[in-house]
């Protein structure tokens, strides 16, 4: 197993529960402890942030319960650490050891043996039966070229450019001028905890508008229900029917599959953050940056607007840019195997079997990589039970592994 966030130990909990001998590498919950600036909350509701046990007692719910906290309810936003500690206490009662190792090589076995061959960063090899890629989103950031043309050596928070997933910390920026570029989640939150913080901040927004989520309504009338019927993701037909086929969506025709990946689920921030954000933090909306330019320690940024091209300088801007899925990111598996993966047409993602398999036996996928064979629940936490229960299953019956 490389990765140890939720669909990492959500898989491993579910392979363990059936018996399967896993090693699972890399650090627990990192991305949501290294990736996240502090302060952060969750978009999900409660309900749509359960990790997978292969046994009841795992959920966010029990975990709280456990340890003498307050259940959350949809009107509670979560906190990332709160996160944290409940993804830290899965591992303990349902996954057991996780190695601090990174998998730095993953290359098919040598013939006549089959499965692969896994390599760590601490020189250590070793075979593996199959090989389960649970790496979230790390390597995936996306920054528009013309943006990243602001940090030669690469961006990051020392740079003049850096992507939301480098910060855990926005505190240091007080007193500087900000450009955040997106109007999604993580950009609507990061100019809230910026502005908080003392920044001079302002949002560019491709878009003509900001959208919000709605506050949850605990006691909605029937009518409302059959209209719009509840699912992790939110309210409406669409969703419902995603959230509980995501089999389903992978017998769709692959242009249809990308459609619904690029079209379901626009960027918009949580109801919970507007208070935050709307008539506090400048938000320009349609406004699209057409050149980014160094000068001295500064940005200056050529922005077009209905009302014409504007130029503004900032000392540092932080893409929200969101993420490319890309199987050439994860940098880990070899090359040989990366070109052996049959991919999502569209896509860079892999085409996956209905357990998660890809192209090369034994070879899995899990998490957002395979939001585009089996729909938008795969980027939430919410999408960990369909994953882990189906990847188990499948290798639990492979004589192989067993």
């Amino acid at each position: 197993m490389v990765g140890a966030g939720p669909y990492g130990l959500s898989a491993a909990a579910h392979l363990r529960g059936a018996g399967v001998p896993v090693r699972i590498f890399g650090e627990v919950m990192g991305s949501w402890r290294h990736a996240m600036a502090t302060g952060m909350f969750l978009k999900s509701t409660p309900a749509a942030s359960d990790l997978s046990a292969p046994e009841p007692g795992g959920r966010l719910a029990d975990f709280r319960r456990v340890h003498g906290e307050a259940e959350l309810t949809e009107l509670t936003p979560i906190p990332c650490e709160v996160f944290v500690r409940y993804g830290m206490w899965f591992r303990k009662r349902y996954v057991g050891e996780v190695e601090s190792a990174r998998a730095v090589a993953v290359d098919q076995a040598p013939p006549p043996g089959p499965g692969f061959l896994v390599r760590l960063d601490d020189g250590q090899e070793f075979p593996a039966a199959a090989v389960v890629v649970a790496t979230g989103l790390n390597g995936l950031a996306h920054i528009p070229q013309e943006l990243r043309r602001l940090a030669p050596e690469g961006p990051g928070v020392g740079a003049l450019i850096s992507h939301t997933s480098h910060h855990t910390d926005l505190s240091p920026y007080a007193g500087q001028r900000v450009a955040v570029v997106g109007g999604g989640q993580s950009a609507l939150e990061s100019a809230a905890l910026l502005h908080e913080s003392g920044a001079d901040v302002q949002v560019l927004v491709r878009e003509p508008r900001v959208l919000w989520g709605m506050k949850p309504d605990l006691v909605r009338p029937w009518t409302q229900r059959v209209a719009k019927p509840a699912s992790p993701l939110g309210t409406g037909w669409v969703l419902a029917a995603v959230c509980k086929a995501p089999g389903g969506v992978r017998w769709l025709p692959a242009a249809a599959r990308m459609l619904l990946f690029r079209r379901a689920l626009g960027p918009s921030g949580g109801w919970w953050l507007r208070d935050r954000v709307s008539g506090i933090v400048p938000v320009r909306t349609s406004s699209r940056v057409t050149r980014a330019e160094a000068i001295a320690s500064c940005v200056r940024l050529e922005i077009d607007e209905p009302g014409g091209s504007e130029t503004l300088a900032v000392d540092h801007v932080i893409a929200a840019t969101g993420y490319r899925l890309d199987l050439d990111a994860l940098p880990f598996l070899s090359s040989t195997v990366r070109g052996a993966v049959a991919c999502v047409p569209g896509s860079k993602a892999p085409h996956l079997s209905a357990s998660f398999e890809s192209s090369v036996p034994g070879l899995y996928f899990t998490g957002s990589l395979t939001a585009p064979m089996f729909g938008p629940m795969m980027r939430f936490v919410a999408g960990t039970e369909f994953a882990a229960t189906r990847i188990a299953q499948h290798a639990s019956q492979a004589p192989a592994i067993r």
